[in-house]
């Protein structure tokens, strides 16, 4: 055991620093938290350099929602959430205020319904980089982030992926280059590498392409973005 948790608990996100002893870099850093209900938080990175043994609070948790998600940033990155019912929402960092560790967040997107939920937040530190989107049934599709215009967080957000029984639902979002793989896992535990320079840049409203071809019964559950400095 790397840390003790509590029965139920379960780790959700793993961040990765370069020197928590640099008091610049510490000091210009953030940890941007996103839950399924779509709240969002932002804290200075140094209100965490000094974890006790059994832990300590990074945010407060709503009933019946739960962390998703845990990015660092520089604190002027671009922010895109994407929902379930594929929607999702481009705002800028800025408009996320500091928070301390024991506080909720803030709105950074409106659901579309009780049975719609966050799938996944992206920090770029500008636009012109891609997003690619993955349904549940083998359908993606890689947009330029510029596709998506820049709103004010909260809001509904926009279309990404034209869901329909075809698609199934959002499972992943993710930014991407030439440069990157994808590895797709299946619930059915098979995992699927591809390229993704073998997937063309196509419009936000297009309704995207198969990536890959799944049995009955089996779905997307996520992906992992394999880069060379990783």
């Amino acid at each position: 055991n790397l840390i003790p948790i509590a029965p139920g608990d379960q780790v959700q996100s793993v961040i990765k620093v370069r020197n928590l002893k640099d008091e610049t870099y510490v000091n210009s850093r953030y940890i941007l938290m996103c839950t399924v209900q779509g709240i969002i938080k932002k804290t200075p990175l140094d209100a965490y350099i000094n974890p006790r043994t059994n832990g300590i609070q990074a945010i407060k948790i709503n009933e019946g929602d739960r962390l998703l998600t845990v990015k660092l940033t520089k604190g002027d990155n671009h922010v895109i959430i994407a929902l379930r019912s594929g929607r999702a929402i481009h705002f800028h960092e800025r408009d996320v205020r500091s928070m301390g560790r024991v506080s909720t967040g803030v709105r950074g997107i409106t659901l579309a319904g009780p049975e719609d939920r966050v799938v996944g937040m992206v920090t770029v530190y500008k636009p012109d980089i891609e997003l690619l989107v993955v349904a549940e049934k083998g359908v993606g599709k890689r947009s330029a982030v510029a596709d998506y215009r820049i709103t004010k967080r909260g809001g509904k957000g926009v279309k990404t992926l034209n869901i329909t029984e075809k698609t199934g639902a959002l499972a992943a979002i993710e930014a991407v280059t030439d440069a990157d793989e994808l590895l797709i896992i299946n619930t059915s535990g098979i995992a699927i590498r591809i390229a993704v320079s073998t997937l063309r840049v196509m419009g936000r409203n297009t309704q995207g392409v198969r990536l890959i071809r799944l049995n009955e019964g089996d779905a997307i559950t996520s992906i992992a973005k394999l880069t060379e400095n990783l």
